[in-house]
């Protein structure tokens, strides 16, 4: 698979709307949450570029945990369906969908 990995977190949300990735990652040594949902990415913590093409989640960023969360997504009381995964272990899960 060639793209990156923040596209195939967006193919994957976009082909399970039910549910929203919150990904926790060390982007240029700052923590940084970001919400996929239905395709599109964007940061919790600090601004989101405008343009699409200009990643939130750089490939040589650190992904320290992704949270698989039901739609829609609470901050203040977010529906878990599986907590602290890693990259290798969503490997599977992208595989079911096809990216």
């Amino acid at each position: 698979m060639n793209d990156s990995v923040e596209k195939r977190l967006e193919q994957y949300t976009a082909k399970r709307p039910q549910e929203v990735l919150i990904v926790t990652a060390d982007i240029f040594g700052e923590i940084d949450q970001i919400a996929i949902f239905k395709g599109f990415s964007s940061s919790l913590m600090r601004a989101t570029a405008f343009d699409p093409e200009i990643p939130v989640l750089p490939d040589d960023a650190k992904i320290l945990a992704i949270d698989r969360v039901a739609s829609p997504y609470n901050p203040q009381s977010p529906n878990y369906i599986q907590q602290g995964l890693t990259w290798n272990s969503i490997q599977s899960l992208l595989s079911e969908v096809g990216v």
